[in-house]
């Protein structure tokens, strides 16, 4: 069997999609469908003192693009502006100095001109940081046909899957017995994540997964996929209060 999940890109991704990820086998960026704006494409949510609050970043798009053709607006010199908000909201998070380089290596090694490109880097890389890197392929690197769930039959066909995790939203539009009837069993992930010192109240589950990494450092993998399993409950590393 092999355990397959297809998704858009996200620009620094929640925790949700990274346990997408560690539980497949081998996970493909939809980067060539059409780009969607007030998404999570090209933003994301961080805590901050006066609650929640975007990290956006400018793009260059026209109706009909897809992710893969959007290009970044950086007249507006975004990658220091998300940089100072990540070290300004962040200060007393336990572990940001010891993952400072991830900023580092984001936002002030290069500069980035594609939002794939982007979207698709900080993702691995994030992978990396937590442990759970796995085989990434990208859909505009495949020739697939079809649309909605021909599509996604497609790319499992050439990436040899006969596993799909999917999303909870996409049990209102995937046809099951499509799936069943190529030989591919379908399973939708579930979200459920143990608390933790965030810097800010009340606790938010829907921030980028760096808000885990710089509160719990080394013990971030626990506190998406680690619980769930069993693993010990690590001391300390932003444990909340119970």
């Amino acid at each position: 069997m092999k355990r397959v999940a297809i998704l858009q890109p996200n620009y620094l991704p929640w925790k949700g999609v990274f346990d997408m990820i560690y539980q497949v086998d081998c996970f493909v960026f939809l980067d060539d469908v059409q780009y969607t704006t007030g998404d999570w494409r090209n933003r994301n949510k961080v805590q901050t003192q006066s609650g929640l609050k975007w990290v956006s970043v400018p793009v260059k798009s026209k109706l009909g693009m897809c992710i893969n053709e959007i290009e970044l607006s950086n007249e507006s010199h975004w990658q220091h502006a998300h940089l100072n908000s990540f070290l300004c909201n962040y200060a007393k998070a336990p572990f940001l100095k010891e993952y400072r380089w991830i900023l580092r290596e984001l936002y002030e090694e290069r500069e980035w001109r594609s939002l794939a490109e982007l979207d698709i880097y900080a993702t691995k890389l994030l992978c990396r940081v937590l442990g759970c890197e796995r085989e990434f392929v990208v859909s505009s690197d495949l020739t697939t046909h079809g649309i909605k769930d021909d599509r996604l039959l497609d790319i499992l066909k050439q990436v040899g899957g006969t596993y799909y995790l999917s999303g909870p939203a996409a049990q209102d539009y995937i046809v099951p017995e499509k799936f069943a009837a190529q030989g591919v069993e379908l399973a939708y992930i579930k979200y459920d994540y143990p608390v933790y010192r965030q810097c800010f109240e009340p606790f938010e589950h829907g921030v980028t997964v760096l808000d885990l990494i710089f509160n719990c450092g080394p013990a971030a993998p626990w506190y998406i996929w680690g619980a769930r399993n069993g693993d010990k409950k690590p001391c300390g590393c932003g444990v909340a209060n119970e």
